[in-house]
C-alpha cells in the first residue's frame, strides 16, 4: 500500500493492499478499497462506500455514500457520484439538516463500467457491467450492461464491448469488438457477450 502523508484516512476505513492513494484524498470511515485501487489526487470516498478490485476513482472524483464499485470500475476526474434525491440544507422550519434529516441512496457500479470526466450520476441508480459514461454527461437512470450513454440528460447512443471500444454491427442484432473481436447480440435491449 502506497499512501500520500496528506492523505485524510479514517482509521476505520478498510483499505486493501496494493492500494494507491494520492494527496489530499479522504477517506470516510468504514468505507473498504478493494485491493489495487487507485484513489486519484483530492478524491473522496464517503463513509461506508464500498470499492472493489482495482477500481480507479480519478483526481478530484466524489464518491458519495452509500456507493457501490464492483470490480474493475473506473472513475474520470472531478466525476459525482451523489447521494440524495431532494437536496436541502435546512428543514422547512429553517433549522439545519443533521444525517438523520437525510434519506441517503447510493449509485451502484456494475463491473468494468467507466464513467468520464466530470459527469454526474444522480443517485438512486445502477450503472450497468462494462458500460461507458461520456465525459459531462448527466445519468438520471439506471443504465444497460454495455450501454454508451452521452448528454444531459443522459441517453444511450449505442453499445460498447468490454475493451471500450464503441462495437460494430454486423447485423440485425449482433455486435462485433473492433479492438478484441468479441461478438455480441442483442436481444429486446440487452446486449449479452456471445
Amino acid at each position: 500500500m502506497a499512501f500520500s502523508a496528506t492523505a485524510d484516512i479514517d482509521p476505520t476505513a478498510e483499505i486493501a493492499p496494493g492500494t494507491m492513494i494520492w494527496h489530499l484524498s479522504q477517506v470516510r470511515e468504514y468505507a473498504r478499497i478493494g485491493p489495487g485501487c487507485i484513489l486519484g489526487r483530492g478524491s473522496y470516498i464517503g463513509p461506508g462506500v464500498i470499492l472493489g478490485k482495482n477500481c480507479k476513482v480519478q483526481n478530484f472524483a466524489l464518491v458519495y455514500e452509500p456507493a457501490l464499485l464492483e470490480d474493475g470500475v473506473f472513475v474520470g476526474p472531478a466525476a459525482v457520484l451523489t447521494n440524495d434525491q431532494f437536496p436541502r440544507a435546512v428543514t422547512v422550519d429553517g433549522v439545519r439538516k443533521t444525517a438523520d434529516d437525510w434519506d441517503l441512496v447510493g449509485v451502484t457500479v456494475r463491473t468494468g463500467a467507466s464513467i468520464g470526466a466530470r459527469a454526474v450520476c444522480i443517485a438512486p441508480l445502477t450503472i450497468g457491467r462494462w458500460a461507458t459514461i461520456a465525459a459531462g454527461a448527466v445519468v438520471t437512470k439506471d443504465v444497460p450492461d454495455f450501454a454508451l450513454m452521452v448528454g444531459v440528460p443522459a441517453r444511450q447512443v449505442g453499445w460498447v464491448g468490454r475493451s471500450g471500444v464503441p462495437l460494430r454491427a454486423t447485423g440485425a442484432d449482433t455486435f462485433t469488438c473492433p479492438a478484441t473481436g468479441e461478438q455480441y447480440r442483442e436481444h429486446e435491449g440487452k446486449l449479452t457477450l456471445l
